[in-house]
């Protein structure tokens, strides 16, 4: 033990209620805790109720232990505040640095008869202990907290996501809605009685459930407040479909008259009769199956109109190209006409033959296209000579 001066006893009696002061604030704190209460507060039950049984009694010793310390620098202070003779700093010295505080050891066997279970500690060994098992209690608190926080906004969330769904008729979107609010008392009800034990990710999985479940209600109603206009939109797309082919026939009967080998565009596949089967749906109101057939007829529709247009398209582009390998038959002997070539008798009798090919109808335009390259290679020839 040091014995302490007169100079030094007031300053180690505040030193010691400063320590004090900053343990009982962290102790406050920690009693006061959301986590705390929330262990505190509840009838508990799986780990919770296990792990939180050994950090209660924890608690409870911690507090026995520093009401006990806090008496003895209360008891300094009170001592350093007054006359300081030899006996005052005495026991000034003794309560500071001796083995002033009592303390009750942790249950467990007796190594002696005479044990009495009691420690008489300095302060400093004290404040040692007591750290143990103010770190237990914390770390059982916090990890409580943090897993409910983490749990309860992910419950939340699925909440928030289920609220005011409406299956809208789909039996299978109806049993997903029931079965996903029934999960969510479950797990709220487990997170309470059991933050420690409650399942984060499990949580995470219930509250991506709950919006899908919501994304296809909410689909359903889209279809259902906009099925009219979509059926309207379909007809016009059934037009242009027709429309378009009717263009793509006259195109293939204008191509069959110029273009050999020109591929069929085969026979129109009017999808107007599976409008009919959209009606009844409607009138019924079964908006999960007049969606699935909006959706597949919405696809045929397109298919039908791009195939349409892409026949158009390539019909109309062979007579392009005949025209174009005219053109270009005429650019070459414009070339061959400023290298004085054109009279030149192959090259005319060549010229002859791809004009043939080109000017007669139907026109194969494979063999055309390889007689005009051999006709502008010819002229190319000339041009090297």
């Amino acid at each position: 033990m040091m014995t302490l001066t007169k100079q030094q006893a007031p300053v180690a009696a505040k030193q010691a209620a400063d320590e004090r002061d900053t343990m009982q604030a962290n102790l406050l704190d920690l009693d006061g805790s959301f986590g705390k209460r929330l262990l505190a507060g509840t009838a508990l039950t799986g780990v919770s109720k296990q792990r939180w049984e050994a950090a209660s009694a924890a608690l409870s010793a911690l507090w026995d232990t520093f009401s006990t310390y806090s008496g003895v620098v209360d008891r300094a202070v009170g001592l350093a505040g007054g006359r300081l003779g030899p006996r005052e700093l005495a026991e000034i010295s003794q309560l500071l640095t001796g083995p002033s505080v009592e303390v009750v050891r942790a249950p467990g066997p007796r190594r002696d008869l005479g044990d009495s279970g009691r420690d008489q500690l300095t302060l400093a060994t004290t404040r040692a202990r007591m750290r143990e098992p103010f770190q237990q209690v914390t770390e059982v608190v916090a990890a409580a907290e943090t897993n409910w926080n983490a749990t309860a906004t992910s419950l939340d969330t699925a909440a928030q996501a289920l609220a005011g769904v409406d299956a809208l008729g789909d039996p299978v979107l109806a049993s997903e809605v029931a079965a996903i609010a029934a999960e969510l008392t479950r797990q709220r009800n487990a997170l309470n009685t059991d933050p420690l034990g409650a399942q984060a990710a499990a949580a995470d999985r219930l509250a991506e459930r709950a919006r899908t479940a919501g994304a296809q209600a909410a689909r359903l109603a889209g279809v259902r407040d906009s099925s009219r206009q979509r059926i309207a939109a379909l007809r016009t797309a059934i037009d242009a479909a027709r429309a378009a082919y009717a263009r793509a026939d006259v195109a293939y009967q204008q191509a069959c008259a110029r273009i050999a080998a020109v591929t069929p565009i085969g026979v129109f596949a009017d999808p107007t009769p599976r409008l009919a089967g959209l009606d009844p749906l409607l009138a019924a109101g079964n908006w999960p199956a007049l969606a699935a057939a909006l959706d597949d007829l919405e696809r045929n529709t397109q298919a039908v109109l791009n195939k349409n247009l892409e026949s158009e398209r390539a019909l109309v582009s062979l007579i392009s190209q005949r025209d174009e390998l005219r053109g270009l038959l005429d650019a070459y002997r414009a070339k061959a006409g400023r290298l004085g070539a054109a009279e030149d008798p192959g090259l005319a009798r060549l010229y002859n033959q791809v004009r043939e090919l080109l000017w007669t109808a139907p026109c194969d335009l494979r063999v055309a296209a390889a007689a005009v390259t051999s006709y502008q290679q010819a002229v190319l020839a000339i041009g090297a000579r």
